[in-house]
């Protein structure tokens, strides 16, 4: 791997920190002097979570800006650097209205246009954050963050083998602690079972449903109780028979009312079964250190086969229909390895904003 930053069997090891000298190796990051934080997407829930586990783990106030661009502009993003006039930050009602913030973290195709336009238009104070691949090269923000399997590399790029997200080890062990009477209650081995859906790369046809039946049903032969989540995406079909089986082995599963379990569910898990349709529910799943079982419905796509087979290459994660895995590993989460990496690189930036105020001045 070429870039400066990567991540080894769950744990990233910087050469430096970004934008810092050596003597800022091994050393933990100064809190950071940012007052105020935008998180701006077009609304996509997955880019939302992880913008917004950044910012959580920066000790950061945020607020959500969503643009909606309308055509042909989204067309041409995020190539030529366009934005809908109708959200420039001078129009009215504008999500990018000033004043502008001390940071801005950004998160797909359509948001990365407004990331380099409020960039501009701070005059150059604003620090931006994209996560994921840009696809216009690493100079469209101060830092970027890639997974491994994406091919952008510089000195502002941080790649780590999985993303960021909102489930840190220290909510993971509260939540260990003290789980719901219907968990507790619950015989062991638990496994937590995320219910992903189709989406723009995987289809869940009949026969894949039959497949992660059969799978749930060999875990449940096993002894298994499962804690079932479902997804917006998640196909009727699916959904029907996942709930079928909850109702008549015993098992819990989320009705869609009340708040999303999810976090408990993933605390208190023994071992977990997860569809390979989200990235974000596999990076959220690699915190517990329990094994992860991975269903791949029709479809796929090379960069999220490469991301999975990394990980199995680590031993963490499984086949699924397959036999129930209960080893542990070292949680991995890279989420606060990316603000730590942010925490260097901002500071760097406020010293070249302050230096040149002073000689301005």
């Amino acid at each position: 791997m070429n870039g400066k930053y990567h991540e080894s069997e769950g744990r990233a090891r910087p050469d430096r920190p970004p934008g810092h000298d050596e003597g800022g190796e091994g050393r933990e990051p100064p809190p950071l002097t940012a007052r105020s934080c935008w998180i701006v997407t077009d609304g996509k829930a997955g880019d939302e979570t992880q913008c917004i586990g950044v910012a959580e783990a920066l000790s950061l106030p945020h607020e959500l800006h969503r643009v909606k661009p309308r055509a042909p502009w989204r067309w041409l993003m995020p190539r030529f650097g366009v934005i809908d006039p109708r959200e420039a930050p001078d129009a009215p009602g504008s999500p990018l209205a000033p004043p502008f913030p001390d940071m801005v973290i950004a998160s797909g195709r359509r948001a990365v246009s407004y990331l380099a336009h409020i960039k501009r238009a701070s005059g150059g104070r604003t620090f931006t954050v994209c996560l994921k691949d840009p696809r216009t090269g690493n100079g469209i923000a101060d830092f970027i963050w890639v997974p491994d399997h994406d091919r952008l590399r510089g000195d502002n790029v941080l790649v780590t083998a999985t993303g960021p997200h909102r489930f840190s080890r220290r909510r993971i062990e509260a939540a260990r602690k003290a789980p719901p009477a219907e968990i507790a209650a619950l015989p062991h081995p638990r496994v937590a079972v995320l219910v992903g859906g189709d989406s723009r790369h995987y289809r869940f046809n009949d026969i894949d449903t039959e497949r992660f039946l059969k799978g749930l049903h060999r875990f449940e032969a096993e002894g298994a109780r499962f804690m079932i989540t479902g997804s917006r995406r998640t196909p009727a079909a699916l959904h029907d028979a996942v709930s079928v089986l909850a109702r008549d082995g015993g098992h819990l599963m989320w009705d869609g009312g009340a708040a999303n379990p999810l976090l408990s569910y993933l605390a208190n898990a023994d071992a977990i079964v997860a569809t390979a349709d989200s990235a974000n529910m596999i990076g959220e799943a690699l915190v517990t250190g329990k094994p992860l079982h991975v269903f791949h419905p029709s479809g796929g796509h090379r960069k999220f086969e490469e991301f999975i087979a990394g990980l199995t290459r680590m031993g963490v994660v499984h086949p699924f229909p397959g036999p129930l895995k209960e080893t542990t590993y070292e949680p991995i989460d890279a989420t606060p390895r990316i603000a730590a990496a942010i925490r260097w690189r901002y500071l760097a930036h406020r010293n070249r904003i302050d230096a040149g105020a002073a000689a301005e001045g």
